[in-house]
């Protein structure tokens, strides 16, 4: 059995979609051949070149008076664009690095629309940017040719969508169903001929292809219906977030003319049971959450004797088919998280499949991606950041968990500490109270760099509604760690939340200006409420204060529901004044406007103290140090310890031997003033804290260590300014 994995146009430019590398590992384990293919980038790096674009531009040629004023103007330029695409491609993939000094001095890349609109690129990139400037500017050169192609060439295209209009809302299928008989648009054609190459050189007996977002799904079925023509033989599955949320209920047999199987959920357990059945090992009734045509109707299979994959047999997800090295680092925009999703190549990784928390009302908790929640051990995490990083060579990470665990958060960056194992990573979180500013500082050390969260509305009585299980001062509290701790915040924030007010909406706005001012938030994202069949909203959205008013069902795509908010704002009327507003605080701008100045409507009043989020702050609560805390040293090795000249600590007290000891910490070095006893002591019990440690002390090995050294009260000693400085310098309490 030979298994090709098939990411269909669109996803990303700068890194691969990780479902087919998740499954490849899977079907390692198993022995099983498989070769995977990422269409999204394979096709844009044949339609930009400059063959491509002359074909593109030929194909203009026919119909030039048609166009826009904007689109005239890049087509005038051609010739430019046929000249400089290549080297510009090149430098997108960092392998012509030196060419950013000549697009930042201008008079090389051909400028149109989206020129005409350049951010604040000092705010962006700060003065000595170059390279960073220059791959903003490229991209934007890259969007001005996107925007030709959608005006002239194909209405559908995208760079990280393709159609995405059809797999939207898609309760029938008729639509869809015209759109793959049409005549096929250039992209269509391009990705036809990439995939017959692949399918002449591997020959594959199960061809797999995720769907994870609507705008994959119309490339999804073209690919099934280019396989079903010419290799009738060779069968097709569909799986992927779309079919996981939109696909439940799928009852057109129209769909099983492209695809001979669909299945839900993780994929693992499906596909074995799948593979199997197609080797003639298993009976057709014992595949696993599975649709496929059984007499003409569509059928749900499930097989429950059969178990999901116990997450730490899943395997490493095997990256070693896609060439990291051709993927383009763009930046699209200056918001600093997105600019993350954006800009270079990041192995994805899972650390606990499901949520922790699962409660959101506004989430997918009824469904198997999110309430079924299990953890994979930090050892075993290591080990497949290892593999990864041998695979790709690259050292970047993204956790794509739905909410990070801060234990196993915490694990994992211990691990990584004692192996001495470097990466820069960044992950999704809840704002919990176990972020502590300790927890904060060791993720740093272990090389975080960013984390997204939910302050979404922004309102306690709203968060409440939700069971968000979070309040904004505890959001707050917890960014001010991040923060302090040098990692970057992204804040998902959402308006139009049921029975949510006009006031609520504003006073929300105050709160998100008052953290930026605070500087402790430094990205950010307004998006409207959505209302999605699997979640207690669209299960229940009477109880929520809203009523379910469509789309009706027509046998295809199920998932976003339309809604009535009688209770609530007209939530539409403030999407461009939360935006824009957000765009400024993230610049430093705007902070001590009135927050009226952002609508061209009249808006309430804010009801928020001015000084709410700095006296949450200045609120911190005092840390409660537990038994089985365990401690860590940060602080670097004690590298010299200098005597001192005795001196009386108390007015007939006994001299005592004052020492200096100096520390190698990271930045600098630095010395701490002890008594000799005690820095005896603290050099000795530090040396098994240090993050290569197999065995870390507690707290309460900490506290016996001190009284059998005979050194005093250790209730004494933590009110002391020697224990604040030793906490400062990377004393650790997890």
């Amino acid at each position: 059995m030979k298994v090709l994995l098939i990411t269909p146009p669109f996803t990303q430019l700068n890194t691969a979609y990780p479902a087919t590398a998740y499954i490849k590992g899977y079907l390692n384990t198993l022995g099983i051949q498989s070769l995977q293919v990422d269409l999204s980038i394979e096709v844009v790096l044949q339609l930009f070149t400059s063959d491509g674009l002359k074909h593109i531009f030929e194909t203009i040629e026919l119909h030039e008076s048609d166009l826009s004023d904007n689109a005239y103007r890049v087509f005038t330029q051609r010739q430019r664009y046929i000249q400089t695409i290549d080297p510009v491609i090149r430098f997108l993939q960092n392998k012509n690095q030196t060419l950013a000094l000549t697009i930042c001095a201008g008079n090389f890349l051909p400028q149109g629309g989206r020129f005409a609109h350049l951010e604040d690129l000092e705010w962006a990139f700060g003065t000595m940017g170059t390279h960073d400037k220059a791959r903003h500017l490229a991209t934007l050169y890259l969007e001005d040719l996107g925007d030709l192609i959608t005006e002239a060439v194909d209405p559908s295209f995208g760079f990280s969508r393709y159609a995405e209009r059809l797999g939207r809302t898609a309760t029938h299928f008729d639509e869809m169903y015209q759109a793959l008989h049409d005549a096929d648009s250039r992209i269509i054609t391009a990705m036809k001929a990439i995939l017959q190459h692949h399918f002449t050189a591997f020959s594959p007996d199960l061809v797999c292809i995720t769907a994870p977002f609507p705008g994959n799904v119309f490339g999804a079925f073209k690919c099934g219906q280019w396989i079903k023509t010419y290799f009738p033989n060779t069968k097709v599955a569909f799986g992927g977030g779309f079919a996981n949320t939109e696909l439940r209920s799928i009852y057109d047999v129209r769909i099983f003319e492209f695809v001979d199987f669909i299945t839900l959920d993780d994929g693992e357990a499906p596909l074995h049971n799948l593979i199997q059945y197609l080797d003639g090992k298993r009976n057709k009734s014992q595949l696993k959450r599975t649709f496929c045509l059984d007499q003409d109707t569509v059928t749900y299979i499930n097989d429950t004797a059969t178990l999901d994959v116990p997450q730490r047999e899943v395997g490493t997800p095997d990256y070693s088919d896609l060439k990291s090295d051709q993927y383009l680092s763009v930046i699209e925009v200056v918001n600093p998280m997105h600019r993350l999703w954006s800009d270079g190549w990041w192995n994805k990784i899972t650390l606990a499949h499901g949520c922790y928390w699962g409660k959101c009302s506004f989430c997918d908790v009824t469904l198997d991606y999110i309430k079924r929640y299990e953890p994979v051990s930090a050892t075993i995490l290591c080990d497949r950041i290892e593999t990864i990083i041998a695979q790709t060579g690259q050292y970047g990470f993204h956790f794509v968990d739905e909410a990070a665990p801060p234990a196993l958060m915490r694990d994992l960056s211990l691990e990584l500490l004692k192996r001495g194992l470097t990466i820069v990573w960044w992950a999704n979180i809840r704002f919990e109270k176990s972020f502590t500013p300790d927890l904060c500082r060791l993720l740093r050390a272990a090389g975080c760099i960013a984390i997204s969260g939910g302050l979404e509305v922004a309102s306690d009585r709203l968060l409440a509604k939700m069971k968000k299980g979070v309040t904004v001062s505890q959001v707050a509290k917890v960014s001010q760690s991040f923060t302090e701790a040098g990692i970057m915040v992204h804040a998902y924030l959402m308006y139009g939340f049921p029975t949510q007010t006009a006031q609520e909406t504003i006073d929300s706005l105050e709160m998100v200006r008052q953290m930026f001012e605070q500087g402790i938030i430094q990205s950010g994202f307004w998006h409207q409420f959505a209302m999605t069949a699997h979640s207690p909203v669209g299960l229940d959205p009477k109880s929520f204060g809203v009523q379910h008013i469509g789309p009706n069902f027509g046998g295809f795509a199920e998932n976003d529901y339309f809604h009535e908010d009688p209770h609530g704002a007209n939530h539409e009327l403030f999407s461009d004044g939360l935006k824009i507003s957000l765009f400024n605080y993230m610049q430093g701008l705007g902070l001590e406007e009135d927050l009226s100045v952002w609508f061209d409507f009249k808006i309430p009043k804010t009801k928020v103290a001015t000084t709410y989020i700095s006296l949450c702050l200045i609120d911190a609560v005092t840390p409660e140090f537990r038994p089985n805390d365990g401690i860590l040293w940060l602080g670097g090795d004690a590298i010299e310890m200098v005597m001192l000249p005795n001196k009386k600590v108390k007015k007939g007290a006994p001299e005592l031997a004052y020492v200096e000891v100096i520390f190698s910490g990271l930045m600098e070095q630095y010395s701490i003033f002890l008594s000799q006893p005690l820095a005896e002591w603290f050099i000795d019990f530090i040396d098994g804290a240090k993050p290569q440690s197999i065995v870390k002390p507690t707290f309460r090995d900490m506290q016996l260590s001190y009284q059998n050294a005979k050194l005093g009260n250790f209730e004494d000693f933590l009110l002391t300014d020697i224990f604040t400085n030793f906490r400062t310098k990377g004393l650790l309490l997890l």
